[in-house]
């Protein structure tokens, strides 16, 4: 889905408790929008945002870069029926102990749904039906993100090359459609909880997601 525009709107200083960033806010402007679900869009144009924390010389060599999608029931609830924090956290830890490296952060809740159709998901997947079951059922693709905006992002940095922390083949097509060389990638492996295991297994058997 090609952007329009994609413009730089915040620039700031970001301690955290990781390490040293500094926090970019993006905006992409998207002509004639396709819906996940196939409705008819609103609108003639939408807005995506997404922040980049970027931290040291990212430059000098391929940085370490993760693509994270939104998920708040993961980052800031700490659930267990993901592993989006979990690999939010390995991510921020490998780029503070490299020194470098960029975090990439969509508003793409739950595969793209949106909250409230990921929450109504989860009703699905309480009555047996794994993640791709129910977004299916409730009439939306399997997976409704598109990286087309990291991709942009990552050129208005100037960075043309990164090792990428993923499981997603998804994620290294994308960028390297886009004409960033994925140089490397980096396994976003993480402990398994019994509570997501089948949610894990449904992204390996499914969505093709890697185990190492």
């Amino acid at each position: 889905m090609p952007f329009a525009a994609v413009n730089k709107v915040a620039d700031a200083d970001f301690p955290t408790r990781w390490g040293h960033f500094r926090i970019l806010g993006f905006e992409g402007i998207i002509d004639n929008p396709e819906s996940c679900n196939g409705a008819t869009p609103a609108h003639e144009k939408r807005i995506e945002e997404a922040v980049a924390l970027v931290m040291g010389d990212i430059h000098s060599a391929p940085p370490i870069v993760r693509i994270h999608s939104q998920c708040l029931t993961g980052d800031v609830f700490h659930s267990l029926r993901c592993d989006c924090r979990q690999q939010l956290e390995l991510a921020l830890a490998a780029i503070t102990e490299a020194g470098s490296g960029i975090l990439l952060y969509e508003q793409q809740e739950g595969r793209g749904i949106g909250l409230m159709a990921k929450l109504r998901a989860y009703e699905l997947q309480d009555q047996g039906r794994d993640t791709i079951e129910a977004n299916l059922e409730l009439g939306y693709k399997a997976d409704c993100r598109e990286f087309e905006l990291p991709a942009e992002i990552l050129k208005q940095l100037g960075v043309h090359a990164v090792r990428l922390i993923t499981n997603n083949p998804a994620k290294v097509e994308a960028l390297e459609l886009a004409g960033i060389t994925v140089a490397e990638r980096i396994s976003a492996l993480v402990p398994t909880e019994p509570t997501n295991e089948r949610y894990l297994q449904t992204k390996r058997e499914k969505m093709g997601h890697l185990v190492t």
